[in-house]
């Protein structure tokens, strides 16, 4: 099925950029359109039908928000990437209520662009495994991760919505954060948290691991809830942990949890808590007999022979050091200096 991309942007080098990394995906199936303005990427839009809107936030003329709107009205389910390189709060926030999949600053990361990209057009090669189907069995649709969590932010209204695995690294998402350069930092975070919930589950004879944790206010609400030992959830969005919202909020989320649990349990990953003493080996009653039944290499029995006779020499050794220490106590270290004591022998100082 054919998928249309337009480029926005008044700069030709980052347009022949931006079309040579979506080159790279290899796929016949995407059709790459490009406009230096959005008065012609609207004109190019009345054309074809357009699936992706990659475009910059400046623009000569009309603004990348302006011209979002308009081919929202033409195409409305199309998806849109925003450019940019403004920092400013203000241009943040309206790029952040545009609903835009992704928002980059220049320069563009091109692996997270191209990943954006895919899941723009649902192209995404997931990271995990495919389902295996019996043969003779017709072959399911079966609900994507990307999609569970795409369908919640939607439903919630959050902002952004991260699938993050135990090494801290994104599996899925969809939306960003309001401040992109913090995520890393964030994430890190988390995992640290999840890492704290999987031993307090441990040490609590948990057979699942149940917790949630929640952030109000700030630039987000944050809500943060362990999938499985190896996955965790990140939502973040305005006025999800508000006293009014908090219930529904959470009562979604454990919802989302256990949905996304099942499709990763029928990936193969599993999400049985380990108790805490099964972190701490231990060697079978068979094998410690095996062990003490060993007989020893030659080497070490010639050592065990002699010790001993070694333990012998060094009680021997000690003792003449013992003695040596005595004998030569009250001798100095200098030999033309005579000591105090050996000078009342000889008479030469006397004891008053």
């Amino acid at each position: 099925m054919e998928r249309r991309v337009l480029l926005v942007d008044d700069q030709r080098d980052i347009l022949k950029l931006l079309k040579t990394t979506l080159e790279t995906l290899k796929n016949d199936e995407i059709k790459i359109s490009e406009a230096p303005s959005g008065e012609e990427a609207l004109l190019e839009s009345s054309r074809h039908k357009i699936d992706l809107l990659v475009t910059d936030y400046k623009l000569p003329g009309m603004s990348g928000i302006e011209l979002t709107h308009k081919i929202r009205a033409r195409h409305p389910e199309v998806k849109v990437i925003l450019i940019t390189g403004m920092t400013d709060k203000k241009s943040r926030d309206e790029m952040i209520n545009a609903g835009a999949l992704a928002i980059f600053d220049k320069p563009i990361p091109i692996a997270d662009f191209l990943d954006s990209v895919e899941r723009g057009l649902s192209i995404v090669q997931t990271i995990f495994p495919a389902e295996k189907l019996n043969e003779g069995v017709e072959e399911k649709r079966h609900t994507r991760i990307s999609d569970l969590i795409a369908n919640f932010r939607q439903d919630v209204g959050a902002e952004a919505i991260f699938l993050i695995n135990d090494r801290g690294l994104v599996q899925a998402r969809t939306g960003a954060l309001h401040d992109s350069s913090m995520e890393v930092s964030l994430i890190s975070a988390l995992m640290a948290i999840h890492n704290a919930s999987l031993k307090v589950a441990r040490y609590n004879h948990q057979e699942k691991l149940d917790a949630y944790h929640v952030f109000s206010s700030g630039d987000h609400d944050l809500l943060f809830v362990p999938v499985t030992q190896l996955y965790a959830l990140l939502v973040a969005g305005n006025g999800l942990a508000t006293e009014e919202r908090i219930l529904e909020s959470i009562s979604g989320l454990l919802a989302l949890r256990t949905e996304l649990e099942r499709a990763l349990k029928s990936m193969g990953v599993t999400g049985e808590l380990k108790s805490a003493s099964a972190a701490v080996p231990t060697v079978p009653l068979r094998q410690t007999d095996k062990l003490a039944r060993a007989v020893p290499a030659p080497e070490m029995e010639e050592l065990l022979n002699k010790a001993p006779e070694q333990k012998e020499k060094t009680e021997q050794l000690n003792d003449f050091w013992e003695q040596a220490a005595k004998k030569n106590a009250n001798k100095p270290i200098n030999s033309n200096v005579m000591s105090i004591e050996e000078a009342r022998k000889q008479g030469l100082i006397s004891d008053n």
